[in-house]
């Protein structure tokens, strides 16, 4: 076994070399990290998200993402979506700096990576967090019936199929 002389600035040093303060946004390699809901690469600087949570006895984990219709709607999923601990970060939309997502307004004229269309922005003069995320829940549910319209349609066709044999 190595001496305790030895192993503690082993643990510091290696402490240092991780480069995450274990909150705040974390860094974020474009083109490279994955949207951790839809798979895409993080691409634009603009409109991506993060969310930092904090599992029991672990280092905090921080997912990324390339809208923040994808962190809304994978928060929401997560048995911990309420922790208070919890971070969510947003891109400002004009400038890419990173805005708290809870205390951040959203406009809705923005072309972005998923078609959820919000851009944050800090201050006054647009819609709430829950409200942005009821927008985020709209634009899924229209996204949705049209795949399921899409589905049936297949079927439809299909059984056409079957009984012109």
């Amino acid at each position: 076994m190595l001496p305790r002389a030895i192993v503690w600035p082993l643990l510091l040093l290696l402490k240092a070399c991780s480069n995450d303060p274990g909150t705040g946004p974390a860094e974020i390699k474009w083109d490279r990290d994955i949207c951790n809901r839809c798979r895409m690469v993080v691409s634009d600087p603009h409109f991506s998200a993060q969310i930092r949570h904090f599992p029991e006895g672990k280092r905090s984990r921080v997912e990324k993402f390339d809208d923040i219709g994808c962190a809304m709607l994978w928060l929401d999923q997560q048995v911990w979506k309420d922790d208070p601990t919890v971070e969510v970060w947003v891109a400002d939309f004009q400038t890419g700096d990173w805005l708290d997502a809870r205390s951040a307004t959203y406009v809705s004229q923005n072309t972005t990576p998923m078609e959820y269309g919000l851009g944050a922005q800090p201050g006054p003069g647009g819609m709430s967090f829950e409200q942005a995320k009821s927008h985020v829940y709209d634009v899924e549910q229209r996204f949705n019936r049209h795949g399921v319209q899409l589905l049936e349609r297949l079927k439809e066709k299909a059984d056409r199929r079957e009984d012109a044999k």
